[in-house]
């Protein structure tokens, strides 16, 4: 049911217009003046108003304008009187969704508000989606709370709201999109496009093609004009994943976007602006493709103004039960399964797995074991053979055999730690590792210090 206010001073006039529209499942409220129309729509949530455009005590055509400011999702239809359209008219200036002539036939009211209501059940919709978009995008939806990764949410926070070109490094299946989304959609473009191109996907052509777009017979299957990303990105962020795969020719110009805005199409001569922000993402050394003649050193510094490496899971096993509860139970709603648990040996399994692929095999790791797992448990049994292989080589009290490197290292750096008596400090200049490290492999370990 919509909620409706009627503005009008003339009572008898706004009690017949009530009674009509309550018939159609309206919702009423009145108000004679601008001031109880004004404490109405503080008191209640209000979808439509139908407004006089003489009240006592101000301008109806004024008041919409003013309604707009603090209610944009209301709509408004001005009732003016014969021959003064040109109120109805700055009315829809001011922001009213159209205008009536009073004293028409009140059947033409109706299918207005319809069309009135149909926008604002739009609008509602539009910030459903925004909201649900806000909630999946949001910085919170990251999971984990290893030191490592909220060292990382820590610094796309901070650069999130800024237009400052960012590059998001670390090993594949670290989660880089997710982060460059988080990005885009907590920046002031998150309104506007979010475009993930993955330059390794594409050949130099197509990836020109798919970048700066082509004019119809630029080459042999341009039938049409077509737009590249760059400009399917317009106002918002382009996302450019496995950036160091751009073959040397291209690099020089994305440079040139980069430096003035600039593009052409292929095989186009007309020059084109563009207006993005770009996320670039690799798990290259990029300074190391520099130094091989792979990476233009220009380009780098342009798309390395902030760096962001992302730690990889086995930098993060404190928040290896984390994931792998959340993903369980994902797959298990997706696959109709009531796996409710993950079994104790099989989360030993996954803590000493080595993750070469990161969070991404995590992931593809549960939801192969939900398909095979028919009981209510995850058990061992479901998981893939080489990580059966890795908790057979786990003790039975979770620790490590004394014979894996792991175990070795856990135990010199809790012997430093002792010697030290705690000094972090002091341990990471013996051990000849930086601090942070230090910091992980204590939280990896969960020594004592």
């Amino acid at each position: 049911m919509y909620s409706l206010l009627i503005i009008d001073d003339e009572e008898k006039h706004r009690g017949l217009l009530a009674r009509l529209l309550a018939i159609e499942g309206y919702k009423i409220s009145q108000a004679g003046t601008a001031q109880q129309a004004w404490k109405q729509l503080e008191q209640e949530d209000t979808d439509l108003v139908i407004c006089d455009v003489k009240l006592p005590d101000a301008s109806g055509v004024d008041l919409i304008k003013e309604i707009k400011v603090k209610y944009p999702q209301t709509e408004i239809i001005l009732l003016t009187a014969y021959g003064n359209i040109p109120d109805g008219v700055q009315a829809i200036k001011n922001g009213a969704f159209d205008y009536i002539v009073k004293g028409d036939d009140n059947d033409k009211i109706i299918p207005l508000l319809n069309r009135a209501a149909e926008k604002v059940d739009l609008q509602q919709k539009v910030k459903r989606l925004q909201s649900q978009l806000n909630k999946k995008y949001n910085f919170d939806s990251i999971i984990g709370q290893s030191a490592a990764l909220q060292d990382a949410i820590k610094l796309a926070k901070k650069v999130a709201p800024t237009e400052t070109a960012v590059l998001l490094t670390g090993e594949t299946g670290t989660g880089k999109e997710v982060f460059a989304s988080a990005i885009h959609y907590n920046s002031l473009r998150a309104a506007n496009p979010f475009v993930a191109l993955n330059c390794s996907a594409f050949s130099k052509e197509l990836l020109e093609s798919e970048l700066f777009g082509h004019k119809a017979g630029a080459f042999t299957g341009a039938v049409k004009d077509k737009k590249g990303m760059i400009e399917e990105a317009k106002s918002g962020t382009l996302f450019l994943d496995e950036i160091g795969e751009i073959p040397l020719e291209l690099q020089a110009k994305l440079l040139r976007v980069l430096e003035d805005g600039s593009y052409y199409r292929v095989g186009d001569t007309k020059q084109y602006k563009a207006d993005v922000r770009l996320i670039a993402a690799t798990n290259r050394n990029l300074l190391e493709e520099i130094n091989v003649g792979h990476f233009r050193s220009d380009l780098y510094y342009r798309i390395a103004v902030f760096t962001i490496e992302l730690p990889t899971l086995r930098e993060r096993v404190k928040d290896i039960p984390t994931l792998a509860n959340y993903y369980t139970t994902q797959f298990s709603a997706k696959t109709n399964k009531s796996i409710t648990s993950i079994a104790k040996e099989a989360m030993h399994a996954l803590q000493n797995h080595e993750w070469r692929g990161n969070v991404r095999e995590l992931k593809n790791v549960i939801e192969r074991a939900v398909i095979l797992e028919d009981s209510n448990t995850l058990s061992i049994n479901s998981l893939p053979f080489e990580l059966q292989d890795t908790a057979s080589k786990v003790s039975s009290n979770g620790s490590l055999s004394a014979f894996h490197l792991a175990s070795v290292e856990k135990l010199h750096i809790q012997k430093v730690l002792n010697y030290t008596n705690g000094n972090k400090a002091e341990a990471a200049r013996l051990l000849n590792i930086g601090l942070a490290t230090l910091y992980r492999k204590i939280e990896e370990y969960q020594l004592k210090s």
